[in-house]
């Protein structure tokens, strides 16, 4: 088994059992994500090391106009996208199997959580881990401490408010908060509320 067929399992939402070449593989590939995180964690780098290390981590090119601040933790790594001016604030942790898309655009706050993998819920079955992905879409902000969840989808424009756990997908261009996430305003029902205030 290769990198290639582990990411189709996981595009496709198979379940991984532990012991089996997918798993042993999987391992193998988080053994390398602790190795260039902890690289990339414990001394300065600067923003083009910090870009090439990020490369090395995803197995993808990262654009020049990608910005992370570390510390930064991935489980994985190999299944991680990132697009075109994209910035990721400290402290966040990617659980990326399921596969973690963000689109061009996106911030991303301090200590986020990205995790694509679930359990199964039956006690027989707990040691399964079930993929899906997240996508966060075009010029999505992700407030400081949210969590988003395995197979959601965040929409272009939208906002997830700081501390927020987002279990469905977020509409584009609205504003959900709470725990679990619910629907606040739109981002322009916000922005007119903004304007108003400062005048």
């Amino acid at each position: 088994m290769d990198l290639k067929q582990l990411l189709e399992i996981f595009d496709n939402g198979q379940p991984i059992e532990a012991g089996s070449d997918a798993h042993s593989l999987l391992v193998h590939y988080s053994n390398e994500a602790m190795r260039i995180t902890a690289e990339l964690n414990n001394a300065y780098h600067s923003p083009d090391e910090v870009r090439s290390l990020m490369a090395a981590l995803t197995g993808r090119e990262v654009d020049g106009t990608f910005t992370l601040f570390p510390p930064f933790h991935s489980d994985f790594g190999k299944n991680i996208t990132i697009g075109k001016n994209v910035f990721i604030n400290a402290c966040c942790n990617f659980q990326d199997q399921g596969g973690i898309t963000i689109q061009d655009g996106a911030l991303i706050g301090h200590k986020v959580v990205l995790a694509t993998v679930n359990h199964g819920f039956a006690p027989e079955k707990r040691q399964l881990n079930y993929p899906a992905p997240i996508v966060i879409g075009k010029n999505v902000w992700v407030g400081s401490n949210a969590t988003i969840l395995q197979g959601v989808t965040v929409g272009d424009d939208a906002i997830v408010a700081a501390g927020a756990v987002v279990t469905k997908d977020v509409a584009p261009g609205t504003i959900v908060g709470g725990v679990p996430a619910r629907f606040l305003k739109t981002v322009a029902e916000a922005e007119r509320e903004q304007e108003q205030g400062a005048a």
